[in-house]
């Protein structure tokens, strides 16, 4: 489930597991002996720093266009396909980042969900990109979670989103892709042949 979707993120008990794990590894840290493993030298540059927290620079966090709402909106790569609509479900590939600091809150590849399901911000910039574009949306803390924030987003946090529009359909594509999977799964001779 995505971040900036209205319901709360599953993340919490991966943060508490996470947390109940620390403790018990300090708790037994004391009496517990571990065989050190031979030290490899570490080629210099290579290795990743942990925990991955990639902050965005302040140069990818403004929006150069405003919609009425107060949405802003950056073009970075034009196209001119067609836009969703908010009965519409998408396909997209996104980046979303606190506007003040840069942090990744979420991000994803090929994440499908409903227009009119997300945060309003986040809707209403969906309906500009034409399908192929590449747009970054700037969305109000108004527009976005408001005071309460959610997850790791803090409470009055403006959001910025980078987001390509790879595909859409309308509810009623949507279905009929549905009802046509259901039947080829129902179809005679779908089902795998016996074995002798």
């Amino acid at each position: 489930m995505s971040t900036f979707s209205r319901a709360p993120r599953p993340s919490a008990f991966f943060v508490s597991a996470g947390r109940a794990f620390t403790a018990l590894a300090l708790a037994l840290a004391p009496g517990f002996a571990m065989a050190a493993a031979p030290a490899a030298p570490a080629a210099a540059g290579q290795i990743i720093p942990l925990p991955l927290n990639p902050v965005i620079p302040a140069s990818q966090r403004a929006c150069a266009l405003k919609t009425a709402s107060g949405l802003g909106y950056t073009v970075l790569k034009p196209a001119d396909g067609a836009k969703p609509t908010k009965d519409d479900f998408v396909l997209v590939n996104y980046i979303g980042y606190i506007a003040a600091t840069g942090a990744v809150f979420d991000q994803g590849m090929q994440a499908a969900f409903p227009v009119g399901g997300v945060i309003p911000g986040f809707s209403e910039g969906l309906q500009l990109l034409p399908q192929g574009a590449i747009y970054r949306l700037c969305v109000p803390s108004a527009q976005g979670y408001g005071a309460q924030g959610a997850g790791d987003i803090p409470a009055n946090a403006d959001l910025v989103f980078q987001v390509e529009l790879v595909d859409h359909k309308s509810a009623a594509e949507v279905e009929a892709m549905r009802k046509a999977a259901q039947a080829q799964q129902g179809a005679p001779g779908a089902a795998a042949a016996p074995q002798p």
